[in-house]
Order: structure tokens, then sequence, then C-alpha cells
């Protein structure tokens, strides 16, 4: 039972983090590029292989978040456990984007708009587990 309930958690945060995905690409693509000298040159062509992976990473890293969300919550009430769950995870895709960013010796600009985006996603899919918590689609780890 807790294993599906897991998986349930998993699935839902996976989902949350590729609709994320794809509306931070679109807006990436066609909103940021046209109206920041500094990001023109960070076109995404969507529906290639590249594209394709990162989606997939991105969906791959909502299922870990959304099953490691569940038992990092349980029954506590405590807004800083939550939100440090979404830190930790958004920090990590955050800060190692700004890692490729300093190796590559581009502008840094593009990777910390990249590193707020992973922060973004995660934030999002929290408030989606939390409604399903609260609505008892998903059951809190005893």
């Amino acid at each position: 039972m807790e294993r599906l309930e897991s998986l349930k958690a998993g699935v839902l945060a996976a989902l949350c983090l590729a609709l994320a995905f794809i509306i931070t690409t679109l807006v990436n693509s066609l909103v940021l590029t046209k109206y920041f000298a500094a990001l023109s040159n960070w076109h995404i062509d969507i529906l290639n292989w590249h594209w394709l992976v990162s989606g997939a990473i991105a969906c791959f890293s909502g299922l870990l978040f959304g099953v490691t969300y569940r038992y990092i919550i349980r029954e506590d009430k405590n807004p800083q456990l939550k939100a440090g769950a979404v830190l930790g995870f958004g920090l990590v895709r955050g800060l190692a984007q700004v890692d490729v960013g300093l190796s590559c010796g581009s502008t840094l600009l593009p990777f910390v708009v990249l590193g707020l985006e992973g922060i973004l996603w995660f934030g999002l899919a929290a408030i989606a587990l939390d409604i399903a918590l609260q609505i008892d689609w998903i059951k809190r780890f005893q």
C-alpha cells in the first residue's frame, strides 16, 4: 500500500515537472530570448533529441521528488520542512546549472535563469502534492 502511494506521489510530481518544463521552455524560447540581449543566443529547438532528454530528466527528477517529498513531510505541518524539500531539490538542480555555466566560460545569466526555473518547478510540484494530500488522493506516510 505504501509503495502505491509513493508511486502516485511520484507520478503526480513527474507530470507537474513535465508540464512546467514545457511551459518554461516555451517562455524561454519565445519570450526571454527576444527581450533580453544576454539570452539571445539561448534559443532552444523544441522536439529535438536534446529537448527530449532534458524533458526525460525533468520527469525523472519529478518522480524522485514526489516519492521523497511524501516521506519528508509525513504528518508534519512544518512549512520550513516543505520549503527545505523544495529548495533542496531546486538548488541541487540550479547549482548544477550554474556550475555548467562557469565551466563553459560563457555568460552566466542563462544558467542562473535555469537555476531559478528548477526551484519554480519543484515548488509547483510541492503545491500539487500538498493539494493531493489534502484531498486524500495520496495518503500521508505514517
